[in-house]
């Protein structure tokens, strides 16, 4: 398997704990030669150049996440960059598998499929985009190669996703004029090439609070998404009718904004703002400038490996009344990539996470779910289930 080198962005804003836990993540990356750049708020920076490691560290405090991508793509020395969010986490493998596909010349992106808040389901795996923004799913199970038109391409996700560096420079990078949503749909239209989907290069995404959404992932604006889709619209089906299209947003957006009003998340004053904010959005989509792209340049500062490469796995499994020794033993086994299994004697489902002192944990009952599929309850025994957990994580992490 050849990995070529590779510079990983991580763009924060306001969130220095989790981007503290995503560079932990990615400290334990198998892949032997890559940089990270991390673009953020001067605190959060601050923060980072704290750490024991060589950074390249970007200040960029503005509410733009394409601008914030390209100035971490100005830093980028490597073929090929890889983006990652900081509410994200990384699978040890995640990296050398999502890069591996660019020993083909042709292959000008990748991504890979993404886990949800229990760290078990899927939040997202293979879909198309067209020019009119609409998805189409794909079921995809093994790797794929498929082609980008303008009129329709793999949609890759920002949080887990890679670009032949060249390639993404001269198409001009990421477009400002997206300050949010639809970013990634943009360059995936206007990227030629092959893009491939990898399902076993994974991530965990838990969806953060930021200035665009809760916690509890209620929008806080509905402006840049009306404004992004305003402007994908004029730039890739100017054949569109925008009266139409605004009022197949308008509804999808009230449908979605009226399930959070029932089940109490906001009121109908927050109802109404939101839903003001997407006809502003609109409008300023509308007018927005249509400008050319210029190519961008390569950065010229050289390769800032972070000093990666495999490790053992290590598994620790024991009974929830044992989580205090299991935990602090997780903590102070540095040099492998531990996964602690910590089952109480019930039927609760799983729920995994990576904790921030450098640890996989997944917790739940030794009679619960943890794929969601299936009984809701079985009965086995504890050690059985231990083994069914490990080989079913194997596959995305040494476990011995």
């Amino acid at each position: 398997m050849t990995t070529p080198p590779v510079s990983v962005i991580v763009v924060s804003r306001h969130r220095a704990a989790a981007l503290m836990r995503c560079i932990v993540a990615l400290t334990q990356q198998d892949h032997p030669n890559f940089e990270l750049i991390v673009v953020a708020d001067p605190e959060a920076i601050g923060q980072a150049e704290t750490l024991p490691l060589p950074l390249k560290c970007v200040r960029f405090d503005q509410a733009n996440i394409s601008a914030a991508r390209n100035a971490g793509l100005a830093m980028a020395a490597a073929p090929v960059v890889a983006f990652i969010d900081d509410d994200a986490v990384a699978e040890p493998t995640w990296l050398s598998r999502l890069t591996v596909p660019f020993a083909d010349p042709d292959v000008t992106a990748s991504t890979g499929f993404i886990r949800g808040r229990n760290g078990i389901s899927y939040q997202w795996q293979a879909c198309e985009v067209d020019q009119f923004c609409q998805d189409h799913l794909l079921m995809i199970t093994e790797p794929t190669l498929r082609p980008a038109t303008p009129k329709r391409a793999v949609k890759t996700q920002g949080t887990n996703c890679a670009f032949r560096r060249d390639a993404l420079l001269a198409i001009g990078g990421f477009d400002p004029a997206y300050r949010f949503y639809l970013d990634e749909a943009d360059v995936n239209l206007r990227l030629p090439g092959l893009t491939a989907i990898i399902p076993d290069a994974q991530v965990h995404h838990g969806y953060l609070a930021s200035n665009r959404r809760a916690a509890n992932r209620v929008p806080l604006s509905l402006h840049d998404i009306a404004a992004s889709t305003a402007i994908f619209l004029r730039r890739h089906a100017p054949e569109a009718d925008p009266a139409e299209a605004l009022k197949a947003l308008s509804l999808r957006e009230s449908t979605r904004i009226a399930a959070h009003r029932r089940a109490g998340r906001i009121d109908a004053v927050a109802e109404l703002a939101l839903l003001t904010s997407l006809t502003q959005g609109w409008a300023e989509g509308l007018v927005h400038p249509l400008t050319a792209l210029p190519p961008l340049p390569p950065a010229t500062a050289p390769l800032q490996p972070l000093g990666t490469g495999p490790r053992p796995g290590k598994i620790l499994a024991g009974r929830f009344w044992q989580k205090r020794r299991l935990l602090a033993e997780a903590a102070a086994s540095t040099t492998t990539i531990t996964t602690v299994f910590l089952f109480s004697p019930t039927a609760r489902p799983h729920k995994l996470s990576f904790q921030s002192e450098g640890y996989w944990l997944q917790i739940g009952g030794i009679f619960g779910q943890s794929t969601r599929q299936g009984p809701r309850v079985r009965l086995v025994s504890f050690r059985k289930r231990i083994a069914e957990e490990t080989a079913r994580l194997a596959r995305y992490r040494p476990t011995d």
